[in-house]
């Protein structure tokens, strides 16, 4: 028996394990229903080139992640990008974001969006992401850009789509910024919370997960996949057979899988709540070709007729994702339901948009890789707003913390992804570890050693 023990090695599980350990408490076990750890911040190596599981760029605004990835990975080991990110519409590529860079648009739609923004609505309390739009960005900015954008990325009605996600991640403006931006070329790279980033010179995403596993003394138990939580007994039941008593449980899987396994308490709406909590899922499509396609970072595309939202192109993050003299692009494609004769489809019609985009020949494909990612990004449905807050209070009543982007069921960083970790660890340090004492810590950690 493991007093604590951890669902799921992603970033959030082994920043957990790291902290605990950090803390001198060895009396933990990590629980990956993989046969590798990352979860989805993985890369898959192919023919010469690395794909990540879609877009995974490295975001560094606090102090104690900076000097974290410095001493467990080596912030030599990361190239530092400046974004070169555009949108594409109406034939035309724009910088990003779009909110201040509408030049070189057709007139008519430089005129919807100053026309909109001037006159947008003066909604005190929007009670969606479409009022939250035409409260700060109005009408003609929703129209050509954000409606669009946001119901494919989400795969989700905007009207019915909460705004409390948007934070950092949707850069505001003012009317003299979008008359600049329209009536000039000007590119400001400083808006933002993805001006700059971290990535891996080598090995792609994964090369942060493997660091952080690599300092861990105990080792990580892959290929339990959890099937029942038994909450009146505290234990955790695996395919494999495997039954693993605990005192506190950390979740980092996503949470609904988590809450569909809690099945001997209906009293607590555990399970039924499962059902409520909306997340989208995505194709990733990558492709590894010969020469030199583009120096841009990605490319958001909001219009209809392309099935993707959005193509990144890893060989500008770092020249080793590819061989010599050659290139890569990924393309993600997101669902909410969909028939596998339906997504197969699309599929092949954003394979075929995406190679007559950038002009690419049969013969200078090298590589093709399709990666689907069942739990992509959390829907912040009115559902979520109303009952998440009080789900994973309950959840801890019963000794389980459950975090991270999917275990808290959140849009966030791999930076939050660490120090949710960090802070979990922190909060049941007191008044569980107090029952530790430090010769029994010393001891825990002489046995692993």
């Amino acid at each position: 028996m493991a007093r604590v023990v951890i669902l799921g090695a992603g970033l959030t599980g082994l920043s957990t394990a790291y902290h605990l350990e950090k803390k001198g408490f060895f009396d933990y076990k990590l629980f990956e229903k993989e046969n590798e750890v990352g979860g989805l911040c993985r890369s898959v190596h192919q023919d010469g080139f690395t794909f990540d599981f879609t877009g995974h760029l490295l975001h560094i605004n606090n102090p104690y992640f900076l000097d974290f990835v410095k001493n467990v990975v080596g912030l030599e080991h990361f190239n530092c990008v400046t974004r070169n990110s555009f949108i594409f519409s109406h034939g035309v590529h724009t910088c990003y974001p779009f909110q201040i860079n509408l030049y070189g648009l057709p007139e008519q739609v430089i005129t919807d969006c100053i026309e909109g923004f001037v006159e947008k609505k003066k909604t005190k309390n929007p009670h969606n992401y479409y009022q939250w739009v035409l409260k700060h960005f109005g009408v003609g900015f929703g129209k050509h850009f954000f409606f669009p954008y946001q119901q494919k990325i989400f795969a989700y009605d905007p009207r019915k789509l909460a705004h409390s996600w948007t934070g950092r991640f949707v850069p505001t403006t003012t009317l003299a910024q979008i008359i600049r931006g329209a009536t000039a070329d000007f590119r400001d790279e400083t808006v933002g919370y993805n001006a700059t980033f971290y990535y891996p010179a080598r090995g792609g995403i994964s090369l942060l997960v493997e660091k952080i596993a690599q300092t861990l003394l105990l080792p990580i138990q892959t290929n339990f996949c959890a099937t029942k939580i038994d909450l009146q007994n505290k234990r955790i039941h695996f395919s494999n057979g495997h039954v693993e008593p605990y005192e506190q449980l950390i979740n980092t899987i996503p949470l609904d899988l988590l809450l569909k396994n809690i099945k001997d308490r209906p009293a607590t709406n555990f399970y039924p709540a499962h059902k409520k909590l909306l997340c989208n899922s995505v194709v990733n499509f990558n492709l590894g070709f010969a020469g030199q396609a583009t120096n841009k970072s990605w490319i958001y595309y909001p219009e209809k007729k392309f099935p993707f939202y959005r193509i990144g192109f890893p060989h500008t993050f770092s020249k080793n994702m590819t061989p010599p003299n050659c290139s890569s692009l990924y393309g993600e494609i997101a669902y909410l339901k969909s028939s596998k004769a339906i997504l197969e489809k699309k599929l092949h019609d954003a394979l075929h948009k995406t190679k007559k985009l950038f002009n690419l020949p049969k013969h200078q494909l090298k590589t093709e890789q399709i990666l689907q990612i069942k739990h992509a990004y959390v829907i912040y449905n009115q559902w979520r707003e109303k009952h998440l807050e009080q789900l994973l209070l309950d959840l801890q009543k019963e000794n389980i913390y459950s975090i991270g982007r999917y275990g808290a069921w959140k849009y966030s960083s791999m930076q939050e992804a660490v120090l949710d970790g960090k802070e979990v660890v922190e909060k049941i340090a007191k008044p569980f570890f107090i029952k530790t004492s430090d010769k029994q810590k010393r001891n825990q950690r002489e046995n692993v050693l």
